[in-house]
């Protein structure tokens, strides 16, 4: 990241205005994807919603959220082990009222902008690779572009990889794709009822809870796509976290460990 000055530089008629430290803003943006309130809401005289919407737009085009992402799933891979031979794609439709870059015609809310998050998760429902796109995009389309961000977070993927789908993506193309990938797949057919062919999917299916659970992400009201990108990194980020502190609790000791399985 490049060195912050103290003061902003060239201040006019000589005056000088001491910059917000960066952890202060991140504060902000934290209680944003949380609270999913407004800026002007969540500002603070300390920092305004002006400050906070500037250092966003910022952050969100150096992809930093990406990054701290990426080194989230490192730290847990070192500690407790991601179990990448079995990876569980799905997607979920959300709101956005906004419309926007990444927001399309819901077909499941009468039409209204949506948001569609496509996301990969490990074998224990650590998301590793996301993909925002309009609600009106069907999930197969979207396998290619999952699977090729959770290889850029994770770097080459084992040999042995079995992708495990619904039947969303029960057509010729996602075969292909994973044919090609070297991936072997477990995909849902169209007319089984779902119990009979739950499969291993159930994974990824309770990560996309675990992420609706911050309101910016249950109703997203960003129009530029890099911002949603970054909301959704940093998500991820908090969920990868969470799930790294819960495992670790029966598997090492530290100071201040929790004492209870409820994380707050």
């Amino acid at each position: 990241m490049p060195t912050r000055l103290e003061f902003a530089a060239g201040p006019p008629l000589g005056c000088h205005r001491r910059r917000i430290p960066d952890r202060i803003v991140f504060e902000h943006l934290v209680l944003a994807l949380v609270h999913g309130s407004g800026y002007e809401r969540l500002s603070s005289p300390g920092c305004s919603d002006r400050t906070i919407r500037r250092r966003l737009k910022e952050r969100a085009t150096q992809g930093i959220s990406e990054v701290v992402h990426a080194i989230a799933l490192q730290v847990y891979d070192r500690m407790i082990g991601l179990e990448l031979s079995g990876i569980s794609v799905d997607g979920c439709i959300t709101k956005a009222p906004c419309g926007g870059e990444c927001a399309g015609r819901s077909p499941v809310d009468r039409g209204k902008q949506g948001l569609k998050r496509s996301l990969a998760s490990d074998g224990s429902g650590v998301p590793i690779g996301l993909v925002a796109a309009g609600a009106n995009r069907h999930d197969s389309p979207l396998l290619g572009p999952t699977l090729e961000a959770a290889i850029g977070q994770m770097g080459p993927l084992p040999e042995d990889v079995n992708v495990n789908l619904d039947r969303g993506y029960d057509n010729n193309k996602s075969r292909t794709l994973l044919r090609e990938l070297g991936f072997t797949g477990e995909i849902a057919r169209k007319g089984v009822p779902a119990p009979i062919q739950a499969g291993k999917r159930w994974t990824v299916e309770r990560t996309h809870p675990w992420m609706n659970g911050y309101g910016k992400l249950r109703r997203c009201t960003e129009r530029n796509g890099a911002v949603v990108e970054f909301y959704l990194h940093l998500a991820a980020t908090l969920v990868t976290l969470r799930m790294l502190i819960r495992r670790s609790t029966s598997r090492y000791r530290w100071d201040g460990r929790p004492a209870t399985r409820r994380l707050k």
